[in-house]
């Protein structure tokens, strides 16, 4: 089959494809979250996914967030940290995560370059929690999730 503009997004310059807007992360009140766009590249009710493109700034983040759905991350472009549970992870362009259902989960950008990640999730789909004050002092608990929550990058997992 040949393409035809329909089913063919073209890239017109470094992570930014034709006719895709860059939009706000999110809506949710309470979400904290820095320097962070949306960018939707893909969804089709047939195969029942969307696929979206987020980029932060350097030292951007997204929210601490869980919900029902399952989704799958693969880092295009910079590095970063990546709190999934209680463990956190540095992350660099093409690791691919996969964010278990409830699975608190927070992206964090290296200092010094934009961070970029492709994010590929059910089409239909709950909205995030975020934490109360017991669920984060319980992530708190874990002194690298403190320090990752607090802006720190654990000094163990930059010199990976």
């Amino acid at each position: 089959m040949n393409a035809t503009p329909e089913n063919l997004l073209r890239r017109c310059r470094d992570f930014r494809w034709e006719g895709v807007e860059a939009r706000l992360y999110k809506e949710e009140p309470g979400a904290s979250f820095r320097a962070i766009s949306r960018h939707a590249l893909f969804d089709d009710a047939a195969l029942g996914c969307e696929l979206r493109y987020f980029e932060m700034a350097p030292g951007g983040h997204s929210s601490l967030e869980r919900h029902e759905h399952t989704h799958a991350v693969m880092i295009l472009r910079g590095r970063g940290h990546c709190l999934l549970g209680t463990a956190v992870h540095r992350v660099a362009a093409f690791d691919l995560l996969t964010i278990p259902a409830w699975t608190w989960h927070q992206f964090r950008a290296t200092e010094g370059a934009a961070f970029g990640f492709l994010c590929m999730v059910n089409r239909n789909r709950d909205r995030p929690s975020l934490p109360n004050a017991e669920e984060l002092a319980v992530l708190r608990a874990t002194p690298s999730v403190a320090a990752f929550l607090d802006g720190d990058r654990p000094a163990e997992l930059s010199r990976r």
